[in-house]
């Protein structure tokens, strides 16, 4: 074992003689080696395999490692209104390459979120479905979006697209209704035209809310207004200005209310 000049002079501050040859320092380099850092206590260690490993073992490493990815929670909502093809998936991400879209769904086929329908027919069809773990994975949704309405949440920036729909499929998330609310609220989307594009429906009772992809039975308020208007509604701005309000507008205020950071919050 070769001894460097430096150990041996850490040798003598210890208090071990150098003249017995060059065993005895070596020896005490040894010794010296073993001694505790003087950085620190160490640190146990629970895993002392040498293996080095790249994920923790906790419940939220295990979430994140399957939701970490933004695609994988924003299909999932896609997908919360019932099984959809491809091509409609598609075109709820116009952002996103057919290629990244199909990884995504295959991976959370293989986390066993999704289940695919393939059916006999010409051309051949491929609908894309929620599993019951797919489905429970959307309560994650609620806190997050309340977290980003009151600290992440801005006008569109330049690289988004906008979607006002998405917002609407999102109420069951914010809209807070009161236990006496019980209504229908129909959300319309239309062209500068006032041609009707796209209409959802928000219906309160017993203090939850819920979201379908269709006419109200009873609309007891009904909101209509381009994706412009809809986006400075439901943006930081809140300007409903630009929105046509019929019929019960309490119960829309209640649904517009859900898109506001708390009092006291801030917003972007």
């Amino acid at each position: 074992m070769v001894v460097s000049q430096a150990e041996l002079a850490s040798l003598r501050s210890l208090g071990w003689g150098v003249g017995r040859g060059r065993d005895a320092a070596a020896n005490g380099a040894a010794k010296l080696a073993r001694q505790p850092s003087k950085r620190g206590p160490l640190v146990a260690r629970s895993d002392v395999s040498g293996i080095r490993r790249r994920r923790q073992w906790s419940p939220d490493a295990r979430a994140l490692g399957v939701v970490g990815d933004r695609w994988i929670l924003l299909i999932a909502r896609e997908l919360a209104f019932g099984a959809l093809r491809l091509s409609e998936l598609q075109r709820a991400f116009p952002g996103m390459s057919t290629g990244a879209l199909e990884q995504r769904l295959n991976r959370m086929s293989s986390e066993g979120l999704v289940i695919r329908h393939r059916y006999a027919e010409v051309p051949p069809r491929v609908e894309f479905e929620l599993t019951d773990a797919g489905r429970d994975m959307l309560a994650i949704l609620a806190p997050m979006v309340q977290w980003a309405l009151r600290w992440a949440w801005s006008a569109p920036q330049p690289d988004e697209w906008v979607d006002v729909t998405a917002m609407f499929r999102l109420a069951g998330c914010v809209v807070a209704p009161p236990q006496d609310a019980n209504a229908e609220v129909e959300l319309i989307v239309e062209d500068e035209q006032g041609v009707a594009l796209d209409l959802y429906t928000l219906r309160m009772a017993s203090g939850a809310a819920t979201v379908v992809h269709r006419p109200a039975e009873h609309a007891d308020a009904v909101v209509k207004g381009t994706s412009g208007a809809w986006a400075q509604a439901l943006g930081p701005a809140h300007n409903v200005g630009g929105l046509r309000i019929g019929g019960n507008r309490r119960a829309a205020e209640i649904f517009l209310a859900g898109f506001r950071p708390m009092p006291g919050a801030a917003a972007g």
